[in-house]
Order: C-alpha cells, then structure tokens, then sequence
C-alpha cells in the first residue's frame, strides 16, 4: 500500500511545466495576450514538445491558455462573460457555506478562524502580495470545513482562478490588502457570533470588491479583456 501511495504522489515532467507557468500567469508575470512558444518552454526544460503540449492542453481547461491552431499560443485574455459567470456561481456557493458555518462554528472552528486572520495581519504588515492570495484561499478553505461542506471548496477552487489575476492586479495597483483583511475579520466575527445573515452580508460585501477593479483596469487595460 505504500509503494502505491509513493505512485500516485509522483510527479511528472508536465506537472513541473504546468505548476512554473500557472505560476507565471497567476502572478502576472505573464500577462493576458501575451504569447508563448512550446518550442521555447521544452527548450527551456530540456524536453520535447509533447509534455509542454499536455500542460498547455491544462492551462487552456482552466481558461488560463488559449491555444489555436496553426497559430500562437498567448495566455487568456480576461472574459467578461466568465467572469460574470464564475461570481455567479461562486456567490452561490459562498452564501450557503457562510449560513452552514456560522451554524456550526463552535470553539475549534473560531480558534481557526483566528489562526488565519493572524496569518493575514502578518502577511499585510510586510506588503506580501504574492502570499496573501495563498492566505485567501486558505481562509474560504477554513470556512467550508467550518460549515461541513469541505466539497463546496473544490467549486470554489474552479471558479476562483479564473478572477484571482483580476484581484492581483488590484492589490499590487491599489494596495486593497487592508480592505480585505477587514472583509475577513468581518466575515469571522459574524460566524464565531453564529449570526448567519452578517455572515451572507459580509460576504456579499467582500466578493463586490472586485467591481471597482474590474471597471478601472477595462478601462486603463482594454487590451487585457477579449473583445465584446
């Protein structure tokens, strides 16, 4: 039984040139429209293209690639479409997980709570962008765990991506760290007092941050969105 855990924790060449260019993306350091070459990544990781060619094919399931053929492959250009669909969903998801767990939380559940606003106050102290989006996803982790529906994180997990740039630009732009540490503890406070309708509002408070983001950089960035 061990070897086979050994199996399936093992990693493969793909998994590596997935996880470098998802990193690139995410983080903007490949920004929407620009182009990639799968000559030039196999070139770099000293491998042929058809591995390259596999994390592509992941990258562009998550909406993070366009890949066309007989023509250059660049990273996704923002939809306005599947943005508004990805917070439809996600909204959904997170209104029902914030009235489960401000129903549920009890002693252990606010102690985590706590653990992870701590994280962020550290995080915001030193001006960590990078690391704050890793605390983000930790603290809804936390809340669905709370609520007894750790499954309605693997939604959260589907959808987030496709916005988490979007937020990453706002937070290097405007430095709303503060701002959504403040939604945290808010959104905390209201599920350790076991008050589900402060949670849902919270909440709804949080996810409209991206908003003001969305309207300033389509309109100082038009080119980073795919045309209407």
């Amino acid at each position: 039984m061990a070897q086979l855990a050994q199996i399936g924790e093992r990693r493969t060449i793909v998994d590596d040139i997935y996880d470098h260019l998802h990193a690139e993306i995410s983080s903007l350091r490949l920004k929407p429209g620009d182009r990639i070459s799968e000559a030039d990544i196999a070139s770099q990781f000293g491998v042929s293209r058809q591995p390259v060619r596999d994390a592509f094919s992941r990258l562009a399931n998550q909406d993070l690639l366009l890949i066309r053929p007989q023509r250059a492959t660049e990273v996704r250009r923002f939809s306005m479409r599947e943005i508004e669909k990805s917070r439809f969903v996600r909204s959904a998801v997170e209104k029902e997980v914030l009235r489960c767990a401000a129903g549920y939380c009890d002693e252990i559940g606010a102690a985590r709570l706590d653990a992870e606003l701590e994280k962020q106050a550290h995080t915001m102290a030193v001006g960590d962008f990078d690391s704050f989006g890793a605390l983000d996803y930790a603290f809804h982790k936390t809340l669905c765990e709370i609520a007894k529906a750790d499954f309605a994180f693997d939604i959260i997990l589907t959808e987030k991506p496709k916005v988490d740039r979007l937020c990453l630009l706002g937070l290097v732009s405007e430095d709303h760290m503060p701002e959504l540490v403040d939604d945290h503890t808010a959104i905390a406070s209201a599920v350790k007092s076991n008050d589900p309708l402060k949670a849902i509002e919270a909440g709804i408070r949080h996810l409209s941050r991206l908003d003001e983001t969305i309207t300033r950089i389509s309109a100082t960035n038009a080119n980073y969105f795919e045309p209407v």
